[in-house]
């Protein structure tokens, strides 16, 4: 009878260890959870697919539109070049709704990017578990949902890989209707008197539409710039692009806080690092420091942390050493074992 008792106790003890999720007397096991994830899974890719199509529903309005307005154009000498115009500012708002999209469809992509890297791939190369922070990243994303990337990123980045050649076969049909109807231009001041267009005059008309064109340019390379060049080692060059961010302000995107560096200065950092490591799952630096005040030693812990583990921390650091300053401190980025950059997909 005591062994049996004892049998169903370590029975119920191992079932409570197995246990993920209790609410209201439902218990989730792994199996159950496993399920969960599978299902979650697929909603979350449907999301992406759905905002990825629409994506092409906004880029193929801009396609459909430039072509008629082209065939409509040079359809006839007498069309009015203008509609080039009217159909270029067209183009950008179709520019700006599909940028708003997209960052909208990155959001849902890196949901799914995260559950197949650390997830699924998981459980198929030792050390057969995912990263420490993944489920941190997921759980930030379901309890806040932020776009990953900034506004005028995302129309960056959907001028460089769609809509610059739309625009660009818009100028340059622009630029031809001008030269050629409704009979060939003999010199430059013809084409600029014939770019009026009501009571706006024509070197008006093509400083404005060369202002704008330009931006976008100058707008599509400082991004590109900022990401080829982001691993590359300091020099000339990485200086100057850093000068090219300042001036451009608000126009570059501001990097993300989703990771946040701690500093923890404290009497016990043997016990507080421990408990970092064990609890968190997070590697700590320790330094010797001194007190200028007491003249007392202290040790300062460095830890880089998910935004969802800050909480966490800070409860550890308190209940080790109630005396304990915690510094939390946003990055840019953080690189190494547990952190991994993700890039806006295509």
């Amino acid at each position: 009878m005591r062994e049996q008792t004892e049998r169903g106790d370590q029975d119920a003890r191992d079932q409570e260890e197995n246990q993920t999720w209790t609410f209201r007397g439902y218990q989730l096991d792994p199996p159950h959870f496993t399920t969960a994830m599978v299902h979650f899974y697929r909603a979350e890719v449907t999301r992406a697919n759905t905002w990825r199509t629409r994506l092409d529903t906004t880029t193929n309005w801009a396609v459909v539109t430039t072509g008629a307005a082209l065939t409509f154009v040079f359809g006839d000498p007498d069309n009015p070049h203008y509609m080039l115009v009217l159909v270029f500012l067209l183009v950008l708002t179709f520019l700006y709704i599909e940028a708003r999209r997209y960052r909208y469809y990155v959001l849902w992509a890196y949901r799914v990017h995260l559950m197949e890297t650390d997830f699924f791939a998981a459980m198929l190369a030792p050390p057969f578990r995912p990263s420490a922070d993944w489920a941190d990243h997921l759980v930030q994303t379901l309890h806040e949902p932020t776009f990953r990337i900034a506004r005028w990123e995302a129309i960056a980045l959907r001028f460089r890989r769609n809509y610059v050649w739309l625009i660009t076969l818009l100028l340059i049909s622009w630029g031809a209707k001008l030269s050629l109807h409704p009979q060939i231009a003999q010199d430059w001041r013809t084409v600029v008197e014939r770019a009026a267009f009501g009571a706006i005059p024509g070197a008006w008309m093509i400083r404005l539409v060369a202002l704008v064109y330009g931006a976008l340019i100058a707008l599509g390379a400082t991004t590109f710039w900022s990401q080829s060049r982001r691993e590359a080692p300091s020099g000339p060059l990485e200086r100057l692009r850093e000068r090219l961010q300042r001036g451009a302000g608000p126009l570059m995107p501001a990097p993300h806080p989703w990771e946040q560096l701690a500093i923890i200065i404290t009497s016990r950092g043997t016990q507080v690092a421990q408990r970092l490591l064990t609890e968190l799952g997070r590697g700590v630096t320790a330094l010797e420091g001194t007190g200028m005040y007491t003249n007392e030693s202290r040790d300062i812990l460095l830890c880089a942390v998910t935004d969802v583990q800050v909480p966490g921390l800070e409860k550890i650091a308190h209940e080790a050493d109630p005396r304990a300053f915690v510094v939390i401190s946003p990055v840019g980025e953080v690189r190494g074992e547990g952190f991994r950059p993700f890039e806006a997909p295509s």
